[in-house]
């Protein structure tokens, strides 16, 4: 299983991490041990003092693909869920200013927290999915899927250029703006239209 994070694809989250807004999907890698099921508490690590949180939709792939064309890439995924993908963005910094890869800041063990998922044919319009993540019951981040640079199918076909496709590998679609810190003692929430996704405490 993989955990595939698509980066900066929505624009104005781009912008607040002063960064060009891609012509084509950027993607990074975490490993399956970043993983953080079914309500588990995440443990603040000792070696950030900045960890960021990242709200975004996730898609599951249900068969095997490689080199798939849009027009097929629905076909490829039947559920939708929610997830978080944390950064530890003092890292990153450190890492970007020295020209170094920063799997570090994004890949440590507990870095994807992952609510339950549901199937797509629930969520109608998939380009109409409203999404929001609240911490300590106060909205931080709000997105919508229209507004994504890059919409499921399109990720689907270019990730699937490089990287073959299997089943049960996560996608992370991108988060929208309003990122910032937590700390611990933080309660988050994960709401996709409306209901809640995903839930779980800073400790």
């Amino acid at each position: 299983m993989k955990i595939i994070c698509i980066g900066r694809n929505y624009a104005e989250h781009a912008k607040e991490m002063k960064s060009e807004v891609p012509t084509e999907p950027v993607f990074f890698m975490k490993p399956d041990t970043a993983l953080l099921k079914d309500g588990e508490a995440f443990y603040y690590p000792d070696f950030t003092k900045d960890l960021h949180h990242e709200i975004e939709v996730v898609i599951k792939i249900n068969r095997v693909g490689k080199h798939i064309e849009e027009q097929f890439a629905h076909k490829y995924y039947e559920e939708i869920g929610l997830g978080i993908d944390f950064t530890a963005r003092d890292l990153q910094a450190q890492c970007k200013a020295k020209g170094l890869p920063w799997e570090k800041a994004k890949g440590f063990d507990g870095s994807a927290p992952l609510g339950r998922f549901v199937s797509k044919s629930q969520l109608g319009d998939l380009n109409g999915i409203a999404f929001e993540l609240k911490v300590n019951g106060q909205s931080r981040q709000v997105g919508h899927t229209k507004d994504l640079l890059f919409s499921f199918d399109r990720v689907i076909a270019y990730v699937s250029k490089f990287v073959t496709l299997k089943v049960g590998d996560l996608i992370y679609t991108g988060t929208p703006e309003g990122v910032g810190p937590v700390v611990i003692g933080d309660r988050l929430q994960g709401y996709l239209n409306g209901d809640l996704f995903l839930e779980f405490e800073v400790k």
